[in-house]
């Protein structure tokens, strides 16, 4: 099962670099048409924002791990492994009910959006904020599965992060 997660990650990532690096050429297409040839390309700016949109959506869904995002955890830090575990646990199902709550209104706003197109390359709305219902769906699923690792013992909860070349299992 590792070795399939590690799979569909490794592609994730590589979605996310096609993705930076599309917007890095757009970028330099936009330099050169404005600033070489005094012609300013419009698409350029819209797809940028729409790529930029996904890139941290998908990135946050699928390509960072829960110890690569910021925190809060001077209390979490201070206290035993016990009261850890009911932190990990309870801020997890908050999150989970959080997004899950959200989650029907979310995809009817989406689903709205697919009446409007954007100005100027005209592609549907609905398609470009899309990527967050998925990113939310996710965020859902990942935090169910830390709950039951945490609940089996699995999760590592010393809150450090790992030495350099090693991955915390």
């Amino acid at each position: 099962m590792a070795s399939v997660i590690r799979f569909f990650r490794a592609r994730a990532e590589n979605v996310a670099v096609g993705m930076l690096a599309a917007m890095f050429l757009i970028f330099i297409l936009q330099i050169t048409a404005r600033y070489v040839f005094r012609s300013p390309l419009g698409w350029t700016v819209e797809l940028s924002l729409t790529l930029w949109l996904w890139l941290v959506f998908w990135g946050s869904a699928f390509v960072l791990d829960d110890r690569d995002h910021v925190k809060f955890d001077v209390i979490y830090l201070a206290v035993g492994k016990r009261m850890r575990k009911l932190f990990a646990i309870v801020s997890a199902l908050a999150i989970i009910v959080g997004f899950a709550a959200a989650l029907p209104d979310t995809i009817d706003y989406i689903t709205f959006y697919k009446i409007k197109k954007s100005a100027i390359l005209r592609i549907r709305l609905d398609y470009v904020f899309s990527i967050y219902a998925v990113f939310a769906v996710a965020v859902t699923a990942a935090y169910a599965l830390r709950v039951v690792r945490i609940w089996r013992g699995v999760e590592d909860l010393s809150g450090g992060d790992p030495s350099p070349g090693q991955e915390a299992e």
